[in-house]
């Protein structure tokens, strides 16, 4: 469908000028005041607006201004014949996207036209992107009903939209930059760069030109000008992955960079001032680490300002089925693949497994198991042989099932895990709201004392634990 545009000039002329020489390419609306205007832009999917500058009552740039209430993202090109220079900047500041000038030029017209529609479907594409991005790494994303991951989250939404640097500490896989991310895009800065860098991917050698950048000659294959990673996250949010593996004498200067703001490019004199969110992630031990020497007491503690600690796989195993769904509804239309469910033998292993790897290696082992799935459910077979042993080596001790009777168990016991697990996590939300008082508590969620009682002493929980909260 071609394009719309909305021509507005008090003059009959010039709007049968534009009709003539646009129609061919354009869907063409003219009126000739703003009210008229404003009453088209509500009933039409206007793509540009073209308003003369001098009109009877509502002149152009009390138009433009009534334009950005009502659609913040409509280009408005403002046509004058008074083309002093005030008045274009004065234009360009209440949101226009350009000027003309009268007596206008209709090549002139036509060529501004079309760089201004390209510009716009840019801007529409990019932040459609950004919204596609912020849904892929939102908060949506990180899965989990254990009491730990609900901490986390709920840490998430508390630090996002702070600029307090934040450390991550987890095993490999259990999803740090996945947290990073949901930090970055829940944040007012969103719609800027979000840049990682791996500590540990990157020779100690060259880690401190990709930071800060270089200089042309700073060293033997310099040959331009090149900015480090912390200008191109500007404004935005650097993330330091495995940041424990990074040299002592570059934790000096990130230790400037979070202080200050500011840093030296290698070869440079001059300071570069940016603007950058620090997040950075481990796993290792940290206080550890100062403690033999290899990190630096000072950024250490500069960077537990706000800890999120991402517990193992291992240690919450009741979100499996969860994380199993999550995998294939995301991973089944890409590899075009039929399979959307899991035999329940299958996911018996797959919440018995120790996962080493952590969440990453239950995504590969699902996307594993997909490829080789010729049906649409995942059966033990699919699973990766490393799983399969594991269960093999148990079945010896009961715990994986071999007949139908010792699968009807290894259910029910999975649920029984499952429902303490929620029903704890219930509790806890429960003296959390009733900030540790047991009657209060109780009749947040509509239970009885005596029963709410009961659950407190069945889990071991103590109220204690939340009345300061």
């Amino acid at each position: 469908m071609k394009p719309q545009i909305l021509i507005v000039d008090d003059e009959v002329r010039m709007q049968r000028l534009f009709e003539i020489n646009l129609s061919p390419k354009y869907i063409v609306f003219t009126c000739g005041n703003g009210n008229k205007a404003l009453e088209i832009l509500k009933n039409r999917e206007i793509s540009l607006l073209v308003t003369d500058m001098k009109m009877p009552g509502m002149n152009g740039l009390v138009l433009l201004q009534e334009v950005r209430k009502m659609a913040p993202e409509l280009p408005v090109i403002l046509m004058t014949a008074y083309g002093t220079v005030e008045t274009a900047v004065q234009a360009m500041k209440e949101g226009a996207a350009d000027y003309l000038l009268k007596p206008i030029k209709m090549d002139e017209v036509e060529v501004l036209i079309e760089k201004t529609l390209a510009i716009s479907r840019l801007q529409d594409e990019n932040r459609d992107m950004k919204q596609e991005l912020k849904s892929i790494y939102g908060m949506e994303n990180i899965i989990g009903r254990h009491t730990a991951m609900r901490k986390v989250m709920d840490l998430i939404q508390q630090v996002a939209n702070t600029k307090t640097t934040i450390l991550i500490q987890g095993e490999s896989g259990t999803g740090k930059e996945l947290v990073a991310r949901a930090i970055h895009f829940g944040s007012d800065r969103a719609s800027r760069p979000f840049v990682v860098i791996n500590c540990a991917a990157i020779p100690g050698t060259l880690l401190e030109s990709e930071l800060f950048g270089h200089e042309k000659g700073a060293f033997t294959g310099a040959l331009k000008t090149k900015k480090g990673r912390l200008e191109v996250a500007d404004k935005g949010t650097l993330f330091l992955d495995e940041i424990g593996e990074m040299p002592r004498e570059l934790q000096v200067k990130i230790l400037r960079v979070i202080e200050e703001q500011k840093f030296q490019r290698v070869g440079g004199t001059e300071d570069i001032e940016v603007d950058n969110r620090i997040l950075a992630a481990t796993n290792k031990d940290l206080k550890q680490a100062v403690e033999a020497g290899s990190f630096r007491e000072e950024l250490y503690y500069r960077l537990k300002v706000i800890t999120i600690s991402i517990p193992p796989l291992r240690e919450r195993k009741e979100d499996i089925p969860d994380l199993v769904e999550h995998f294939l509804q995301k991973h089944r239309n890409n590899l075009k693949k039929r399979a959307s469910r899991v035999s329940e033998s299958a996911l018996c292993l797959l919440v018995e497994y120790s996962w080493p790897g952590n969440v990453r290696e239950l995504e590969n082992a699902l996307i594993r198991a997909l490829v080789l799935c010729p049906g649409e459910t995942i059966e033990t077979r699919d699973l990766p042989e490393e799983i399969r042993r594991d269960g093999k080596e148990e079945t010896e001790e009961g715990k994986i099932p071999v007949d139908r009777e010792k699968l009807k168990q290894m259910k029910k016991e999975i649920q029984r895990k499952i429902k303490a697990e929620m029903e704890r996590k219930f509790i806890e939300d429960a003296l959390r709201l009733g900030k540790g008082n047991i009657l209060r508590s109780a009749a947040k969620v509509g239970m009885d004392r005596r029963q709410f009682q009961n659950l407190i002493k069945k889990y071991g929980i103590s109220k204690e634990d939340f009345i300061e909260e």
